[in-house]
């Protein structure tokens, strides 16, 4: 394991399997809180993640320069039509997970996003935390989202049943309901961290470059608190891809895990 993929609130290295199997744990078991409640991600979603946690779609493998673009708990004024406009400059299509209260705040931004030919996905109505919500409760948000969704949707985004939860934080039974009503729940392959107000912008956008690779599905937000990092780290990484012959995508389907 490479220790610098995590980061932490505090220096702590991984260097033994069992810490390792302690750090998997801290992150997915909500009732076990080691290191004394310190927080901490994984930049690059460890294999060992993506193994356990295979009914969620972490990446696409593919031979080809494809890389999925997705941004998370917009739509917010300002910040979306910014990442609209630098998107549009790098001809770069990407995944908006949306929160259902800012699209009913904001529906002519909504709108926009669609007319610029990204896809919509769904991020619960009112961001909600699934290890904190009960499944009927979580379960109900999420349809309160989706009804938004369908009411302000362009053309047949409302058919992409695209779901991401707030925090990648997902209890069994919801995830086996989000299944039934055909969700495919999309993680991530690289988190920017730009949300992380104690990181520096240049540091947000070495998490993604030095990540990156065919398939990436890659993960920025578009809200006021990751703003800043945001407006240096989404620049770098797109022309980043545009000069090493990358395409930009957005996420249009979910493929079965094998």
């Amino acid at each position: 394991m490479n220790a610098s993929n995590v980061i932490w609130s505090k220096p702590i290295y991984i260097n033994s399997r069992k810490a390792a199997v302690q750090s998997i744990a801290a992150f997915f078991l909500p009732l076990q809180k080691p290191y004394n409640h310190m927080k901490f991600y994984w930049v690059k979603t460890h294999w060992i993640i993506k193994k356990i946690f295979s009914g969620f779609t972490w990446n696409f493998p593919t031979t080809k320069k494809i890389v999925y673009l997705t941004f998370d708990d917009g739509p917010t004024p300002e910040v979306t039509d910014w990442t609209l406009s630098i998107l549009k400059e790098y001809n770069a299509q990407a995944t908006f997970f949306c929160i259902g209260a800012n699209i009913k705040t904001n529906p002519d931004l909504f709108s926009k996003i669609q007319q610029h030919g990204h896809t919509i996905g769904n991020h619960t109505y009112n961001h909600l935390n699934g290890w904190h919500t009960t499944t009927q409760e979580y379960i109900e948000n999420v349809d309160l989202c989706e009804n938004v969704i369908k009411e302000f949707s362009v053309g047949n985004n409302s058919d992409i049943k695209l779901f991401r939860p707030p925090y990648g934080k997902l209890k069994r039974s919801q995830f086996k309901l989000l299944k039934q009503k055909g969700y495919k729940v999309i993680m991530w392959d690289i988190l920017s961290a730009d949300f992380d107000t104690t990181i520096s912008p240049e540091k947000c956008a070495e998490n993604v470059l030095k990540n990156i690779q065919s398939g990436s599905i890659v993960i920025f937000h578009d809200s006021l608190k990751a703003s800043k990092n945001l407006k240096f780290a989404l620049p770098k990484t797109l022309d980043y891809l545009q000069k090493n012959g990358f395409e930009m995508k957005a996420i249009k389907f979910a493929p079965e895990p094998n």
